[in-house]
Parts: structure tokens; sequence; C-alpha cells
């Protein structure tokens, strides 16, 4: 459970940053949304208004989710949860030689 809400946070977060970078800035920026270029699909107001729409809607799944993640993560303090956060393994006794055999005697 806690995987498939962490890839979602992560498209989430892509999508979030992507739409971001669509919107027209105060200078103009990043901003294609008032392109006429696409045979005016959109009018400049038009397309600002989705924008921030989607900004808002992304910006509230985006918080959800990491309100709900932390929860779900919230009573795994005690456990390491790291390799890096466990002592390291206690180092292993090396392996004695084998002791020689007897010659086998031969039976008539």
């Amino acid at each position: 459970m806690s995987t498939v809400l962490l890839i979602l946070h992560l498209f989430v977060t892509l999508a979030l940053i992507g739409v971001v970078l669509l919107q027209r800035s105060e200078g103009g920026g990043l901003g294609i949304g008032s392109s006429q270029g696409m045979g005016a699909f959109m009018t400049g107001r038009g397309t600002a208004n989705l924008l921030t729409r989607t900004t808002a809607i992304l910006a509230v799944i985006f918080m959800a989710l990491s309100i709900a993640l932390a929860l779900i993560h919230r009573g795994s303090g005690g456990q390491p949860r790291s390799i890096l956060d466990a002592p390291p393994p206690a180092p292993a006794a090396p392996a004695l030689p084998a002791a020689p055999q007897p010659p086998a005697v031969p039976t008539n």
C-alpha cells in the first residue's frame, strides 16, 4: 500500500512541476498558454484558468498523499529503516581447516 501511494505521489509531483512550468509568469517565463500557433484552441484567459485549476487540484492531491504517507509511517519510529541505521553484523568466525584423515587401511 505504501509503495503504491509513494509511486502515485511521485507522478503527482512530476505533473505538478510540469503544470507550474507551463504557466505564464509575470515576465513571460516558460509560459506557452497564450500562443496562437495552435489555431487559437483556447484563449489566453481560458488557458490560464485551466492551468490554475489544474495546479490547485494537483496541489490538493499532493498534500493529501503527503499526509497519508506520514500517517502510514508514523508508528515505525523504533525500527531501523535503512541498512545504514542498523548496526553492522558481527564478524563471522573464520572457518577452521579440516582435520587430516588417517589413511584408509585396505581390508582383504
